[in-house]
């Protein structure tokens, strides 16, 4: 499997395993969805397991406040596209 396909699957089953969304599986998650609001239904608590997650499992650390932050949890693909370019190894 590709690299970024890879990537976006283990992005895909964090949320899941963060968020403990019971009834959803890595496929159910649109790449190109909003993760907030009508895609995914994710909330600002949510975001806040989501960004202390990225930090443990990627170094990447992010400003709750700010609004590159927003950007960044837009859909799953903006995420994969942060964890590519800011992850430490």
């Amino acid at each position: 499997m590709p690299e970024t396909q890879q990537l976006t699957l283990d992005l895909k089953r964090m949320i899941i395993e963060a968020l403990e969304l019971e009834d959803v599986t890595p496929s159910d998650i649109d790449e190109q969805a909003p993760l907030f609001g009508e895609g995914l239904g994710l909330d600002s608590i949510d975001a806040l397991e989501l960004g202390l997650e990225l930090q443990k499992r990627y170094g990447i650390k992010l400003d709750a406040e700010a609004e590159e932050t927003r950007k960044h949890f837009a859909s799953l693909e903006a995420l994969r596209a942060l964890v590519e370019t800011r992850r430490v190894n």
